[in-house]
């Protein structure tokens, strides 16, 4: 699909049929965002042991999580994963955006802000979360005019990872 073209999806709650097509999507965009090093065994593993149907089909019982999907002609786009009962310091930053996964053939395309809006509609807003400081997806949050309003860190794979963590508002979408 050429970038320059109107993009068109349907968004929807995500259901159990969704489960491996979801954890497919989120295994090659979690690899192709972090595994800037090339593949390396960890990182398959880490990829192939989180991102399974038993996984999303878990979130979608759980009752703090929502799943909504971004599909045309049933090829899914993206997805948005929320915690709503998470808090970023305060309850003032709302609930949080655990995960915004968009395959890279649709980024650009208006998928990942049409989740988010499809979100602020269905729960409101504001919305928090947090990215790889080294992470492309920082320049769509900026262009989106999030408002960085932390940064949280943790360790995985022998290293030190920094983030940003943002604040979306309706103003935002």
């Amino acid at each position: 699909m050429n970038k320059n073209h109107r993009h068109t999806y349907e968004i929807r709650r995500a259901i159990p049929q969704d489960c491996a097509k979801l954890a497919e999507l989120a295994a090659d965009v979690w690899l192709d965002t972090y595994a800037t090093d090339g593949i390396k065994p960890e990182y398959t593993e880490y990829a192939n042991s989180t991102f399974t149907t038993a996984y999303f089909q878990s979130l979608l019982e759980h009752p703090t999580y929502r799943l909504l999907i971004s599909e045309q002609a049933g090829v899914l786009q993206g997805f948005v994963l929320i915690n709503l009962g998470a808090q970023y310091r305060t309850p003032d930053n709302g609930y949080e955006v655990d995960k915004l996964y968009v395959h890279k053939s649709f980024q650009g395309m208006g998928v990942g802000r049409a989740l988010l809006s499809h979100v602020a509609r269905l729960y409101g807003t504001p919305m928090w979360l947090y990215t790889w400081t080294e992470n492309a997806a920082n320049q769509f949050y900026s262009r989106l005019g999030a408002q960085l309003i932390g940064t949280l860190s943790f360790e995985a794979f022998g290293s030190t990872i920094d983030n940003n963590v943002y604040k979306i508002t309706s103003e935002n979408l």
